[in-house]
């Protein structure tokens, strides 16, 4: 097929990358390590690490990890974690001791976790004291022997720990009860893993670096296989594309989006990383005044975010006072940017926002907006070393402009689903094609636009909801007779979760089915808007019809 989008590219981005750049994710790391001893690697609560800093860490985590029993090369180690420092040691950590990082959203409730931790086969797990009760539940019915605690402050240095973590858990009590037997604290693993033998683990770019899970049509969650091969692709293809004008050793990217979500796993920390950047990570990012003053301490150069992010900081007082003159670039993804959001960005900071567009599935860069262009609408151009074709439902190939499924190749898709060889060739092609489920168009210069979605799939703030896995919990609360979950716009969010009700008890309100799926779904995926029916609309053959509910 021809690649017309090749023409728009602009000057400096190369058609194609070599992969083979790097053997593996912990190459990579080393040669940063090396290459950037003495500069500044991540940033957090007040405290500053070095690269060299980052390197002896990562290796102590990794040599105590290599000591447990039943730990070996493969297994699978989970990370429970905000961004703190503790996560990109314990990820890198991971990978040094040639295992895989299984990433878990920190608001997952019991029943979720139980089901990632049981799915992926983790026989470990890092998880942060705030969530230790979550675990605590799902624990039993999971293969984990292995639970590292850590609090907020265990990277922070003396007496400062001491401060932030009792107001952590006295002041503002934030951590709720919990006991779990034998759960090592992560200061004590660090400690250990500092008197044990490190062996280096020889990778290659087929192992499997990360279980990146992503919901499913049926609710189910699935494990995205993403190879070293994969990441290394889409790092080096997303540097391609936001590396002109970026100096190494020199730039300071916000991290505001949880670095266990792809989109910022990638861009951020593996991106930057090898430019030898300092990652600004916001733990907090909802707390909006306490994030602007953070901000207001760097002359920041690069920031990532979804829409919702970038809304909430034009909406927070004092944001529009920064200082915005080292600002390179800022980028979107994770949901779609909206127009009025990315115009008053532009006239606040005098920057452009510009929108990419990636899956799980690949790594997850797809198209990118050439920097400094301004908003068009589109999701960008294919980056490079990527093929997207336009098909329909036979698999063929449709001309510019005509309306059908983006489907994608290239070195940054997945290996496969995690243990699911059906799933894995409903969604990729023999010949190397995924079918996103994205219904979309393609125009004569290579510029793709998102029309329509094939899959129910909502998007909020960035996360995945399945309306099927909302509408099982819906069916579990009492007095619901029937439901649909459909997604809605909303502002603040981008969409928003609507559920339709037909009812079985009267007496039923909004407030009893909010305050049940609270209990069962992270809260993300928690109906903002209930509408209550006599009937759904349905098929002959009784298949509800979201599309009228929307």
């Amino acid at each position: 097929m021809e690649k017309v989008w090749l023409k728009s590219y602009p000057p400096g981005v190369p058609a194609e990358i070599d992969v083979n750049t790097y053997r593996s994710l912990n190459d990579l790391f080393l040669q940063s390590c090396r290459k950037f001893a003495n500069r500044p690697s991540f940033t957090n609560l007040g405290v500053t690490m070095t690269f060299a800093e980052l390197e002896r860490q990562s290796r102590h985590f990794a040599a105590y990890l290599q000591s447990l029993p039943g730990l070996e090369r493969g297994s699978r180690v989970a990370i429970m974690s905000p961004n703190l420092l503790q996560y990109p040691v314990a990820v890198f950590g991971i990978l040094r001791a040639g295992m895989v990082v299984v990433n878990v959203n920190p608001l997952y409730t019991a029943g979720e976790l139980e089901h990632q931790l049981q799915d992926a086969g983790c026989g470990a797990i890092v998880v942060i004291e705030n969530f230790a009760a979550t675990l605590q539940k799902a624990l039993p019915n999971t293969p984990v022997k292995h639970v590292i605690t850590t609090a907020i402050g265990d990277l922070v240095p003396a007496p400062k720990r001491w401060i932030v973590n009792y107001v952590v858990r006295h002041v503002k009590k934030m951590v709720p009860e919990w006991h779990i037997p034998h759960a090592v604290p992560f200061r004590t693993a660090l400690a250990n893993g500092a008197r044990a033998k490190h062996q280096e683990v020889p990778l290659g770019h087929d192992d499997i670096a990360f279980l990146q899970y992503t919901g499913g049509t049926t609710g189910v969650a699935k494990g995205a296989m993403l190879t070293h091969r994969n990441m290394i692709a889409n790092m080096l293809q997303a540097r391609a594309w936001i590396g002109e004008g970026l100096e190494e050793g020199k730039e300071i990217i916000v991290t505001a989006l949880p670095l266990y979500h792809i989109f910022c796993l990638t861009a951020n920390c593996l991106v930057f990383l090898q430019l030898g950047a300092l990652n600004l990570l916001i733990t907090n990012p909802r707390d909006m005044p306490g994030f602007v003053k953070e901000l207001g301490k760097w002359r920041f150069t690069f920031m990532t975010g979804v829409n919702t992010l970038f809304n909430g900081l034009l909406n927070t007082p004092g944001f529009d006072q920064l200082d915005f003159s080292a600002l390179k670039c800022a980028l979107g993804g994770g949901a779609a940017v909206q127009r009025a959001v990315a115009e008053r960005w532009q006239k606040v900071t005098g920057h452009a926002l510009i929108e990419a567009y990636g899956l799980t599935e690949t790594s997850p860069a797809v198209c990118i907006n050439p920097l400094g262009s301004e908003f068009n609408g589109s999701i960008g151009l294919p980056i490079s070393s990527t093929e997207v074709s336009i098909r329909n439902d036979a698999n063929e190939a449709l001309g510019f402009g005509q309306e059908g499924e983006i489907c994608v190749r290239g070195p940054q898709v997945m290996k496969g689903y995690w243990n699911r060889p059906d799933e894995t060739a409903k969604t990729v092609t023999p010949d190397g094609w995924l079918r996103t489920g994205d219904i979309g168009t393609m125009d004569e210069q290579g510029y793709v636009r998102i029309t329509d979605r094939k899959k129910d799939m909502i998007i909020v703030s960035g996360f995945n909801v399945y309306p099927n896995e909302v509408e099982s919990v819906l069916a579990m609360c009492p007095g619901v007779l029937e439901s649909a979950v459909v997604g809605v716009p909303s502002e603040r969010t981008g969409e928003a979760v609507k559920a339709v009700i037909v009812k079985k008890a009267q007496d039923l309100t909004e407030k009893a089915i909010v305050d049940f799926c609270r209990e069962h779904l992270t809260n993300y995926k928690v109906p903002h808007v209930i509408e209550f029916r006599t009937e759904l609309p349905k098929t002959p053959v009784g298949k509800v019809l979201r599309r009228e509910l929307r």
